[in-house]
């Protein structure tokens, strides 16, 4: 256990991040065993090495950082682990890419029930989900979804302007009193022209060559490695994924044509329903239904996304379409906390089952909303409400 503590160390003292998210104090720490679980490149290990430096620095033998990466697994196993570190009084177990880790979910099982006195919170892959029907961790595990940041996350960390979060209905209702707040420190239509582009993903300051190389990696390693590893994807197949993903990344939203997909790519239609619903776990893609209660395996979705804008220029570049960043942000941010469907005829989306949201830029009007109860156009290229029509940046405020 002694290289793994001084590589814990290493590591705690390495992290210099400035960014602290509010997440931190959402997350269920104080719980016998909490796992936190994200798209790859969102700050997962950042902020578990974060949380240790608050609380256990005066006494760092009371926690330990690991990752199932670390060789040290090759030929121990984490129930040995817990077990000396339990008996030198550690207190809180953070294991970091549990997912790399085969039979995590019994070995984490067997650990909750023979240290009581141990927490331990866990990280990992979006796919983490699919597993745990291995082991019975529903009743035991509270699971917190981390997100990227926020465009009020970005303009609090990269612009030195602090805002409050605020929830859905407060932007509904009082969205000029928030245009106003912001509009006082900044120019929204600027920063969230940005935002779409490189706000994203935590590492903003590197620059644009290297930020949308970082996304591209991460895109790469869920499907050439993460997928095979999670789901059992076949080597062969990667190939599928990765020309899915293109023909997802390069087209204008629309109603999916499933049956046209297959033939594409040479695959059944139940392949191509497997390897979206695949994409979607992993938070590559986002799939939008026209009914979200349905049972999603076997009803076709009607739309799908790239998880978010960033991504969306990282693959596309140049040939991005604007139309589609904005849908993209709109699905992303929205379907963190609300359950958005597929608005049909009536407006792009349904929230809730209550609100109908069209989105477009400054000159987009109400043809296809009019007359609808809680119907509102979420517009880009706009800095103040009128009326229904509210700026598309104001929902980068949600969290």
């Amino acid at each position: 256990m002694d290289i793994l503590i001084s590589h814990f160390k290493r590591r705690l003292e390495a992290e210099q991040s400035t960014i602290v998210r509010s997440c931190i104090a959402d997350i269920a720490w104080e719980e016998r065993l909490s796992a936190i679980v994200g798209p790859r490149g969102v700050g997962k290990t950042t902020i578990m090495l974060q949380y240790i430096k608050q609380n256990y620095i005066s006494d760092l033998s009371q926690a330990l950082y690991v990752s199932m990466e670390d060789l040290y697994f090759s030929n121990h196993t984490l129930v040995e682990l817990a077990e000396l570190f339990v008996t030198y009084g550690g207190k809180h177990l953070f294991v970091d890419e549990i997912h790399r880790y085969p039979n995590w979910s019994r070995e984490v099982k067997l650990i909750y029930d023979t240290f009581p006195q141990l927490k331990m919170t866990i990280s990992g892959s979006s796919l983490l989900q699919i597993l745990n029907s291995e082991a019975d961790l529903s009743r035991r595990c509270i699971t917190f979804v981390m997100q990227g940041l926020s465009f009020r996350e970005f303009l609090r960390f990269y612009k030195n302007i602090d805002l409050p979060k605020v929830d859905l209905e407060y932007v509904l209702h009082n969205c000029d009193r928030l245009c106003s707040e912001v509009g006082s420190l900044c120019r929204p239509v600027q920063m969230f022209s940005e935002y779409l582009r490189y706000g994203y993903f935590p590492y903003y300051l590197e620059g644009e060559k290297r930020y949308y190389q970082r996304i591209t990696n991460i895109v790469d390693y869920v499907i050439g490695t993460e997928l095979p590893l999670v789901c059992k994807v076949e080597t062969v197949n990667v190939r599928k994924l990765q020309m899915l993903l293109n023909i997802v990344s390069g087209l204008v939203p629309y109603e999916l044509d499933i049956s046209k997909i297959a033939t594409t790519l040479q695959a059944s239609r139940n392949t191509v329903m497997m390897y979206l619903d695949y994409l979607y776990r992993a938070k590559i893609i986002n799939l939008i239904y026209s009914d979200a209660h349905s049972f999603k395996k076997v009803q076709k979705p009607d739309k799908m996304y790239l998880e978010n804008a960033n991504m969306l220029f990282a693959l596309t570049l140049d040939k991005t379409n604007i139309g589609t960043a904005r849908e993209t942000f709109a699905v992303n941010q929205l379907g963190y906390q609300h359950r958005v469907e597929y608005g049909k005829t009536d407006g792009d989306f349904l929230v809730d089952g209550k609100y109908r949201f069209e989105i477009g830029g400054n000159n987009k009007d109400f043809k296809q909303i009019a007359n609808i109860d809680n119907s509102y156009i979420l517009a880009d290229d706009l800095e103040y409400a009128a009326g229904n029509k509210l700026p598309l940046w104001t929902i980068g405020f949600l969290y």
